[in-house]
């Protein structure tokens, strides 16, 4: 009785490998529209990322360079359109060119005697956490300078709280702030020793040092051994 033939792994392997052929076969015959829409998104899609990258590009090297203009514009007194220039900048997809346009907008504001738009527009810069915090710090000290009086003490010294500390670049101005609140809440002890602290830090400038250690002695806190380095 003659023997069936033996069914060697090769062989499965082979069979194997010939059904996996004809799957794949099948399901590109099957797919061909949807792979070839796939194939031709893809590729839209990397040449809209690339033209568009391109586009951010030279769309900020034009809006540098009307930045530059209003700068000259604004030195020989031709202003008429620089508010809405400015308007127009502070809306760049550059951060450069943004934070400068909503700066200097704030201060052309403040030229004009428009204390409220200046606030508004430092406000957006230091809400903006899209923006470097150092910009964002600098706005927030020039927001509070022009509300100080309109804030209640205990706002501006929660609200400073971060940078009046002798390890921040504001310390000086954000120190001093926080201090005329205290003294507005009547903590003259506090706020002298603020002004002290203020006064031995050679990071701020001699004017503000000065200017505190003179605020501290009125408050009972001598702080003229600060000066002790500058008479040697």
């Amino acid at each position: 009785m003659a023997q069936p033939p033996d069914i060697t792994e090769t062989f499965v392997r082979e069979v194997d490998e010939n059904l996996r052929r004809d799957r794949l076969r099948d399901f590109f015959k099957e797919n061909t529209g949807w792979l070839i829409g796939a194939v031709i998104l893809f590729l839209a899609a990397s040449g809209g990322m690339i033209w568009y990258q391109q586009h951010r590009e030279n769309l900020a090297q034009e809006h540098a360079e009307q930045l530059a203009k209003i700068y000259k514009d604004i030195g020989v007194g031709n202003t008429s359109k620089v508010p809405q220039e400015l308007d127009d900048l502070s809306n760049s997809s550059s951060k450069a060119v943004r934070v400068s346009a909503l700066f200097t907008r704030a201060a052309f504001a403040l030229q004009q005697s428009d204390n409220k738009l200046a606030i508004a527009t430092y406000k957006k810069i230091a809400d903006d956490s899209s923006l470097p915090q150092a910009y964002r710090d600098a706005a927030l000290i020039r927001q509070t300078a022009l509300e100080f009086d309109q804030l209640d003490p205990q706002q501006v010294i929660a609200r400073l709280q971060p940078l009046a500390k002798p390890e921040s670049a504001w310390f000086g101005s954000a120190g001093e702030m926080t201090a005329l609140a205290l003294i507005k809440q009547g903590k003259k002890q506090e706020a002298g020793q603020l002004f002290a602290t203020i006064a031995k830090d050679k990071d701020v400038p001699q004017s503000l040092r000065d200017r505190s250690i003179q605020i501290a002695g009125s408050l009972g806190v001598d702080a003229s051994a600060a000066l002790a380095p500058q008479a040697q």
